[in-house]
């Protein structure tokens, strides 16, 4: 079932509101409260929610955890996904260091650098390695997913040497370029510039009516 890229990003914030309810106690939560929250139409939210089976009653709402559990499914499977990050400069760092990135869902086991001040050394607590190692070692840790956060005039020659791993199945890269990669990756690209376009294009749009 192929599912839209704005739904899965909507799904991605009903589960980190839902997180947030389970962890403060609460039992039942309606498609009304959720779109007020979230900025969203009560209709969207049931669409939405049914599109992935029916699970709520009418009148009644959702059970916070049954549905916690239900998207967290639907996201991904209840295992651990073995990550790396390839430059750990400032924007790496600052990725280290996001909450998110530390749950029971991704494990970032291995960091990739060409800084002498970094490679050989832990980096929040996780070893760095010279990217000239990056397909061995990601072989060896067997990853399966790698952030790149690399400047654009290496995602290239980076992407090249995490594809003769064969252990990785997708790249979320932040390089301002298109990267070339066999079939069997998928690539996610997260162009800042871009996204902050698009800001400044519907600010113009509300500005104009």
């Amino acid at each position: 079932m192929k599912v839209a890229e704005p739904t899965v990003e909507r799904l991605v914030q009903y589960y980190r509101l839902l997180e947030q309810l389970h962890e403060e106690g609460r039992k039942v939560v309606s498609s009304q409260d959720i779109g007020e929250i979230l900025a969203f139409k009560a209709s969207q939210v049931r669409k939405d929610l049914s599109y992935f089976g029916e699970i709520g009653k009418r009148g009644v709402g959702y059970h916070v955890d049954k549905l916690f559990e239900h998207i967290r499914s639907i996201l991904s499977s209840p295992r651990v996904w073995r990550m790396a990050l390839v430059g750990v400069g400032h924007l790496g760092e600052a990725l280290l260091g996001y909450n998110a990135l530390r749950s029971d869902k991704f494990g970032i086991c291995a960091l990739f650098d060409v800084d002498p001040e970094k490679v050989g050394k832990e980096v929040g607590g996780i070893p760095c390695f010279h990217v000239e190692t990056m397909t061995d070692v990601l072989r060896e840790q067997n990853v399966e997913v790698v952030i790149l956060t690399v400047p654009a005039h290496v995602a290239q020659s980076c992407v090249d040497k995490i594809a003769k791993s064969e252990t990785v199945k997708g790249i979320l890269t932040f390089a301002p370029i298109p990267v070339v990669v066999p079939d069997r990756i998928l690539v996610y690209s997260v162009d800042i510039s871009v996204e902050l376009e698009k800001l400044l294009f519907y600010l113009k749009q509300a500005n104009d009516d």
